[in-house]
């Protein structure tokens, strides 16, 4: 049995663990190298990254896929990504962060109360909008489609 293969895009002679799994394939293993399967792919994303972004937002949120996060965010391993990742937002925006907490303590105090209505006039989830996180309190109150918007 063969342990190598060559590469038709590189022309390079590698090991076949370096190929893909393909049953259809006779070594049952793809014609192409990892490595370049891997550029093809890269390159073809970019040329039609649009698309992409298109399918990936609607397969995030199909509802096995939400349920599956709201699952793994249950478990230890979950609740410690989060945590790692909350961590590195408050490093990389500390300004955000800060004035998040402080227009949300400023609404728990009672100093702020926040409406049940967008300037929009829709109602449900409002939002705060901060034009200058060093202005905390000064928010505007946005529904999620507003606050998309505005962030565009």
């Amino acid at each position: 049995m063969l342990h190598q293969k060559e590469c038709f895009k590189c022309k390079e002679i590698k090991p076949l663990e370096e190929f893909y799994q393909h049953g259809r394939m006779a070594s049952q293993r793809l014609n192409k190298c990892k490595e370049c399967t891997k550029a093809d792919v890269r390159l073809n994303r970019a040329k039609k990254l649009e698309q992409y972004r298109q399918y990936d937002r609607g397969r995030a949120m199909r509802p096995d896929r939400v349920e599956a996060r709201l699952e793994y965010r249950k478990t230890e391993q979950g609740k410690q990504v989060k945590r790692k990742a909350d961590e590195k937002y408050y490093q990389r925006c500390p300004e955000k962060y800060k004035a998040r907490v402080t227009l949300n303590n400023a609404v728990r105090d009672g100093k702020i109360s926040k409406p049940s209505t967008c300037a929009c006039g829709r109602s449900g989830r409002i939002e705060a909008h901060h034009e200058d996180y060093s202005k905390p309190l000064e928010v505007s109150w946005l529904c999620v489609p507003c606050h998309k918007q505005a962030h565009k």
